[in-house]
C-alpha cells in the first residue's frame, strides 16, 4: 500500500518537527516542502530530498502525490492556506492554534466538512503515555465527583524571543501571548479532562517584556460545566521556567501531571495495580520541556499524532484531535481575553466574531 504523502507549508521551527516526525512514520512520507523564503524552502527540500516550492498554489498544482498539507505558518495565517489546500481536495493538518478567532476556526472546519476531507489540529501533549493515563482515569469515574481542575504553565522567554520573531507578540498573527501561544497545550489538556467550561474570570498583563502588544502573564478562575472549579495560569515571565502542571481532584482521588510524568496518584479506593502504575507513570518519558527554550522538546508526540492521523485516513475514521476538538481551547482562551479586557465574568459559548485586543481605552 502506498504511503500517505504529506507536504509541509512553513519551514520554521515547528515545521522542522513535522519533517522529523514524518521521517519516522510507517504509513506516511514527506512529499514536498514550501516556504515563502526561497533559501529556507530550498535548504529543507534539498536536505530531505523532496521538491521545494515558494508558493502553495504552485505546489498543489505541480506535486500530484500530496495527500495532506501540514499548515505550519504563523498562528493568524492558518485560515487562507488551509482553505486553499482543502479546496484542492487535500486533507489538512493545522498546527496549534487551529486559528486565532472562533469564526476563523469555524471557516476551516466548515470547509473541510463540505469538501469531505479530514482536518486535524495539532495538540501533541494529548499523546503522552501519562497524559492518556490521566484521561482514562478521569473517564472511568475514579476521581468521584470532580471538584478541582487546574493547569499551570509557568515558562520563561527572553526578550530576544519576541524581538527576533516578527509575528510573535502581535494580535494579528500570534493572536495573543502566553495563553494562546505557550499555554494552549495545557488549556487543551485540562478541558479534555474536565469537559466544557461554563464561565471564566481573568486578569492578564504584560509584566516582564517590552515591545509586544499582548500578555506575557495571565490567570483565570474557571467554572467547569460539571460544577467543579479551577485555575488556568500561563506566563512567559517566570524565570527560569518550570515544568507544566495539571492538577485534578475529586471527592475520591487526586492526581498531578507534570510534563510527561505523574507526580501524584492517590485514590480513596486502592487497587492492586496502583503501586505499579504509579511507579511506571512517575518515570515519565524523555520528551524535554519548552520551559525556557521553545524548541527543547522531542518530536515524538508529533510523530504519534501524525501516526494517529494516518490511521484515521486509512480506516476512514476521525483522528483523535479533529477540527472541532482543536476549536475548544481557542474558545476558552478567547473567553479569558474577553474577561480580562472587560473586567468581568464571561460565560461560554462565546460570540464567534469576538476579536481580542481591539477594546478602546
Amino acid at each position: 500500500m502506498a504511503k500517505i504523502g504529506f507536504a509541509i507549508l512553513g519551514c520554521g521551527a515547528v515545521g522542522k518537527h513535522h519533517i522529523t516526525a514524518l521521517a519516522q512514520l510507517p504509513q506516511g512520507r514527506l512529499a514536498a516542502v514550501c516556504d515563502v523564503r526561497e533559501e529556507i524552502a530550498r535548504r529543507f527540500g534539498e536536505q530531505a530530498g523532496v521538491p521545494w516550492f515558494t508558493s502553495l498554489s504552485a505546489m498543489l498544482e505541480k506535486q500530484r502525490d500530496i495527500d495532506v498539507v501540514n499548515v505550519c505558518t504563523p498562528s493568524g495565517a492558518h485560515l487562507e492556506p488551509a482553505l486553499e489546500a482543502i479546496a484542492a481536495g487535500k486533507h489538512c493538518v493545522v498546527e496549534k492554534p487551529l486559528e486565532i478567532t472562533i469564526d476563523r476556526c469555524d471557516h476551516i472546519i466548515e470547509a473541510a466538512d463540505r469538501a469531505g476531507v479530514q482536518l486535524c489540529a495539532i495538540f501533541p501533549s494529548r499523546f503522552g503515555i501519562a497524559a492518556q493515563a490521566m484521561k482514562e482515569t478521569v473517564a472511568s469515574g475514579r476521581f468521584g465527583r470532580l471538584t478541582l481542575g487546574d493547569a499551570y504553565v509557568r515558562w520563561w522567554r527572553e526578550q530576544s524571543y519576541y524581538d527576533t520573531g516578527g509575528w510573535r507578540g502581535t494580535w494579528k498573527l500570534d493572536g495573543g501571548g502566553a495563553m494562546i501561544n505557550q499555554s494552549i497545550h495545557y488549556v487543551d489538556l485540562i478541558q479534555w479532562y474536565m469537559g466544557p467550561v461554563k464561565a471564566v474570570t481573568a486578569i492578564t498583563g504584560c509584566l516582564a517584556h517590552q515591545r509586544i502588544e499582548v500578555e506575557d502573564t495571565g490567570i483565570a478562575a474557571i467554572e467547569w460545566a460539571n460544577g467543579a472549579v479551577g485555575v488556568i495560569q500561563g506566563t512567559t515571565a517566570a524565570w527560569p521556567g518550570f515544568k507544566r502542571r495539571i492538577m485534578i481532584s475529586g471527592d475520591a482521588g487526586s492526581a498531578v501531571l507534570e510534563e510527561d510524568a505523574i507526580a501524584l496518584w492517590e485514590f480513596k479506593e486502592r487497587r492492586p495495580d496502583d503501586d505499579a502504575a504509579r511507579q511506571r507513570l512517575a518515570q515519565g518519558e524523555a520528551m524535554g520541556s519548552g520551559a525556557a527554550d521553545p524548541m527543547a522538546f522531542s518530536p515524538e508526540n508529533h510523530r504519534r499524532q501524525l501516526d494517529d492521523f494516518c490511521s484515521a485516513l486509512t480506516k476512514g475514521t476521525n483522528p483523535m484531535v479533529e477540527g472541532r476538538e482543536g476549536r475548544k481551547a481557542v474558545e476558552i482562551i478567547l473567553a479569558i481575553y474577553k474577561s480580562a479586557e472587560e473586567g468581568r465574568r464571561v460565560e461560554l459559548p462565546l460570540d464567534p466574531g469576538y476579536r481580542p485586543g481591539q477594546r478602546k481605552t
